[in-house]
């Protein structure tokens, strides 16, 4: 996760060598989550997360999904940190975390496979 000035000039060239990114833009800050090994230049760097993603197209009438696993999570002691795109969502947890979330999410009945 990187935190960057509102005007950065972001390089899209490096970022079209992941996998996936998500790039958020707001008055106060640019907010861009990608690989840890993406150096976007000075700001602030969260590194060390790793990410799940709910499967499947979501429809925007569905109530509820990220709340259910974030109650989950959080029963278990993991924070997390959400993002969603138009088809699903992503939930990033601390890396140190991954094997307590996965578990959690296993043991209240939602399948989780992993890459």
């Amino acid at each position: 996760m990187h935190r960057l000035p509102p005007d950065w000039p972001i390089d899209f060239a490096e970022l079209a060598s992941v996998s996936w990114y998500s790039l958020t833009h707001t008055e106060e800050e640019l907010s861009v989550v990608a690989p840890q090994d993406i150096d976007l230049g000075p700001g602030e760097r969260e590194p060390g997360w790793s990410c799940l993603r709910i499967v499947g197209k979501l429809d925007f009438s569905l109530v509820g999904v990220i709340a259910e696993v974030s109650w989950v999570l959080a029963d278990a002691g993991v924070g997390i940190f959400t993002l969603s795109t138009y088809n699903t969502d992503y939930i990033l947890v601390k890396s140190v975390d991954i094997k307590t979330a996965v578990r959690a999410l296993s043991d209240a009945g939602h399948e989780v496979a992993s890459d």
